[in-house]
């Protein structure tokens, strides 16, 4: 065995630059990512020319909601799924619920949970890997379907026009940018009296979140305690509730049965077999609700379950990695849109398991599917509605995924318990605990 050499030394760096200069190939891919995004370099021009955006199953019938210049997709996607609901009960050609509201709550809970935590954790040295990991996005715009679920059980819901977006619920980052301050801050200030003066935590805490409501109301406006709601329907005929509480309109028309949704996920990593339910360490929002909880299953068995759901004619939540072999400006996803190997000459080979064991795939958005085209019983596309605007993209800004894709970057689906095939039912229902994964695990992402 030859001895290998650690340095880059100028002999290497000359064979390097030779082998680069006498390769035609590499010569013609230089002049045209250097004239061109890499994107439409290398771009399948097959998968985009046949792309179809027809479905044998189609749900919607409204447009797209714009979640702009926030992380708030989970929200969105999970009020769309309400939302569906909701305009066929109300027989109204549109409806939007306030995105604002379970924004402003969840940044209010967040913040408990992460003080919380810190005391919690206090007897650490704040090195330690998951208070680094908790401190590092202490107030980030993501989620997960449970949290999910948590606010809108504790809070309802509220039509958007009770409480409107603000410039800070449409961007985000400054407003963020300020809470990840003070809440750092805030974790310092627990820390040290957890350590020194114990019998002040309460008081210390109580202060806090104080703060946090205060610019909170600042930024994202005041929750309403109470709306009248009326309106009229398709066919001009009035209805009117009454005056209401958020928590009174929820229990009256959200007709799904969110407590009894399910997550499924899909992670074939060895270490985490299927047919096992799983929680990650410090995951959360609602302290006291029902902990994030997924049941890891085969990609055949999600698959079937969310077009079944379809085929039912309900709309699926789901978490994928959405800027993978993905075009926004076609809103098209396809396993091989993008060949990045052939442009480079090199080899591009890690399968699902490797990826998130690498660190390079984890779940990073979370959308709606609303559509699917099943032929010969199996699946061929999916119609997906996003929540980034774009009315004047693609089809009125709906997306459409090849179901190559979906085998390869979604992660994740939420579906009633009985959507679920007996024995995995059997499962969810058992009282065994959840396996624990540690808080940086990526199945702990938010989308």
């Amino acid at each position: 065995m030859s001895e290998r050499e650690a340095t880059l030394t100028q002999e290497i760096l000359s064979e390097l630059r030779k082998e680069f200069c006498a390769d035609p190939r590499g010569q013609l891919m230089q002049n045209a990512v250097t004239n061109s995004d890499i994107d439409q370099v290398a771009q399948n021009h097959q998968v985009v020319a046949c792309a179809d955006r027809s479905m044998s199953h189609k749900l919607d019938a409204w447009p797209v909601a714009n979640q702009k210049k926030s992380g708030r997709c989970w929200l969105f996607a999970g009020l769309n799924l309400l939302r569906s609901s909701m305009i066929k009960r109300l027989n109204v050609d549109n409806f939007e619920f306030s995105q604002a509201y379970l924004f402003y709550w969840d940044k209010l809970e967040k913040a408990n949970y992460f003080f919380e935590s810190q005391i919690e954790l206090a007897d650490r040295d704040i090195d330690d890997r998951t208070v680094a990991h908790l401190l590092s996005d202490p107030i980030g715009d993501g989620g997960q379907w449970n949290m999910f679920v948590a606010l809108v059980d504790k809070y309802g819901v509220v039509p958007k026009w009770a409480m409107p977006e603000t410039e800070s619920s449409s961007n985000s980052k400054k407003m963020d940018r300020i809470l990840e301050r003070y809440l750092r801050e805030g974790a310092l200030t627990l820390r040290k009296a957890a350590q020194t003066a114990p019998e002040t935590i309460g008081e210390v805490k109580a202060r806090l979140l104080g703060g946090v409501h205060r610019i909170l109301n600042i930024h994202l406006g005041t929750p309403p305690e109470k709306f009248v709601w009326q309106y009229n329907d398709k066919d001009n005929k009035f209805e009117r509730l009454g005056e209401v509480t958020p928590q009174q309109f929820a229990d009256k028309y959200i007709v799904n049965d969110l407590r009894n949704y399910v997550c499924l996920v899909n992670d074939p990593r060895e270490a985490n077999p299927y047919g096992k339910t799983y929680t990650v360490d410090h995951l959360g929002n609602v302290l006291g609700a029902a902990p994030v909880r997924y049941l890891n299953v085969p990609m055949q068995v999600m698959k079937d379950c969310a077009a079944t759901v379809l085929q039912a004619g309900k709309p699926v939540w789901f978490g994928c990695d959405t800027e993978q072999q993905a075009d926004r400006e076609f809103s098209l996803w396809d396993k091989n849109l993008y060949d990045y190997g052939g442009v480079y000459g090199v080899h591009f080979g890690m399968d699902k398991q490797e990826r998130l064991l690498s660190h390079e795939s984890l779940m990073t958005h979370a959308m709606l599917f609303v559509g699917v085209d099943i032929l010969d019983g199996a699946p061929r596309r999916w119609r997906v509605e996003n929540s980034w605007g774009c009315e004047d993209r693609a089809d009125e800004g709906f997306y459409t995924m090849n179901d190559s894709w979906f085998d390869e970057y979604v992660f994740e689906i939420a579906v009633h318990r009985d959507r679920l095939p007996e024995e995995y039912r059997a499962i969810i229902d058992s009282e065994e605990e959840p396996i624990v994964l540690p808080a940086w695990d990526p199945m702990g992402s938010l989308a």
